[in-house]
């Protein structure tokens, strides 16, 4: 019975998905181009190579950024309960802070904040 409804739910999904793809295709505006091939960059138009590669820095500190972005926003639930919730949420809060300290002072170490 269960593997039943698991069924009927993936081929739901699957109905929905085709349904979906194929309605956008046939009423999708169809307006043939070069220049919608070509890459865009704010207006301005593009001189050389568009595929550029990048430093790895770039990479690291924006991964850098959701980590630590991502991590102050878990700690906001805990700043809302944070009177009721008792000293074992603190003690909770408190070796969460100090993993990203920690995460933080490993990442400084490495050069991995710099600028160079």
């Amino acid at each position: 019975m269960f593997f039943t409804f698991i069924i009927v739910v993936i081929l739901t999904a699957v109905a929905l998905v085709v349904a979906a793809m194929t309605i956008a295709h046939l009423i999708a505006p169809r307006s043939f181009n070069p220049q919608k091939g070509e890459p865009y960059e704010c207006g301005i138009p593009t001189r050389g190579e568009s595929w550029v590669q990048f430093r790895v820095g770039y990479y690291l500190f924006a991964i850098l950024f959701l980590m630590f972005d991502i991590e102050t926003v878990f700690l906001f639930p805990w700043a809302v309960v944070a009177a009721s919730a008792g000293t074992y949420a603190l003690v909770s809060a408190a070796c969460f802070l100090g993993i990203l300290i920690l995460g933080l002072a490993y990442a400084w170490r490495k050069g991995a904040l710099e600028w160079n």
